[in-house]
């Protein structure tokens, strides 16, 4: 399985949000890292047909997508950021309404929902309201009803978003378990959501390709060196002025900074081994994605 865009091209007007994409994906886990309007939404939205592309093209085994129609839609499994649901269908009842919206035969459509909710974790509120699940397992059930044609390709937006920290650590190790023989995408600007279960991360800025590979390579990409400093509460407002800071602990006789500079910051500072957040803040900065965030 290959999926493929060539120089791809979304305008709004006068605004460009996916900027002569050139992408190659194969089986796998793909993290698609960027801050709020870098064009993830856009581009994800345009590999699933839901937007024509301004210019260029977007292929899936040499054939294009759009004219591939509903044979291309039979791969492809979707959890957009905010998926529709009726609140007042139960979980099964909700999978086996989308597994007729997407032609399965009823007795196969029965054994996924089924084999489904078994493997999101969610047997226990199968007959429960949709409307009374809490945000993660809502985001199950959404990972579920894309799972039910049992996709080659698995495209899921901003995926933890709103979830609090156990359950984004179990949808993780959910889409882990559900990347086998399978091309994953996951867009997301939450760093721990793509650093260990993605085989290559792509960092998005600007409806551009900044920067792709794994993610120590990404680390090694950087050109400044990461540094702890503990330092007076006083100096503070200085030291980030003058540097891209990732972190603050107050401490109590003063506070401890993890700062990305070239040079020794200051003269206590300790070297200190960068990781994927440092990688985030050195590409995009701490102001970046305020504007288009919807795109």
């Amino acid at each position: 399985m290959e999926l493929k865009t060539t120089k791809l091209t979304k305008q709004f007007g006068d605004f460009t949000a996916v900027d002569h994409m050139d992408l190659t994906m194969t089986n796998g886990v793909y993290g698609l890292l960027g801050v709020n309007g870098a064009g993830k939404t856009t581009l994800m939205r345009m590999l699933c047909t839901l937007l024509p592309p301004t210019s260029g093209s977007i292929t899936c085994d040499g054939k294009d997508i759009f004219r591939m129609g509903a044979d291309y839609r039979r791969l492809l499994g979707y959890l957009p950021q905010d998926f529709g649901f009726y609140p007042e269908f139960t979980v099964r009842d909700y999978l086996l309404y989308i597994a007729s919206l997407k032609g399965l035969r009823p007795a196969v459509a029965k054994k996924r929902a089924r084999d489904l909710i078994f493997q999101v974790g969610l047997s226990k509120v199968a007959d429960k309201k949709m409307k009374k699940l809490s945000g993660g397992m809502k985001r199950r059930a959404g990972i579920a009803q894309a799972m039910l044609n049992d996709p080659k390709i698995l495209i899921l937006d901003e995926p933890t978003a709103g979830l609090d920290p156990n359950e984004r650590i179990r949808f993780r190790n959910l889409i882990s378990e559900l990347s086998e023989e399978r091309l994953v995408l996951l867009s997301t600007h939450i760093v721990s959501d793509v650093e260990y279960i993605a085989n290559e991360i792509w960092l998005m800025k600007d409806g551009r390709l900044l920067r792709r590979g794994t993610a120590q390579g990404l680390i090694d990409s950087m050109a400044e060196n990461v540094w702890k400093c503990f330092t007076d509460r006083s100096d503070v407002s200085a030291l980030i002025k003058q540097h891209p800071v990732s972190n603050i602990r107050t401490e109590p006789h003063g506070v401890e900074l993890r700062i990305l500079s070239a040079e020794k910051p200051l003269p206590g500072a300790v070297m200190t081994e960068a990781n994927l957040e440092d990688v985030f803040l050195y590409y995009f900065g701490e102001k970046a994605g305020e504007e288009h965030a919807e795109i």
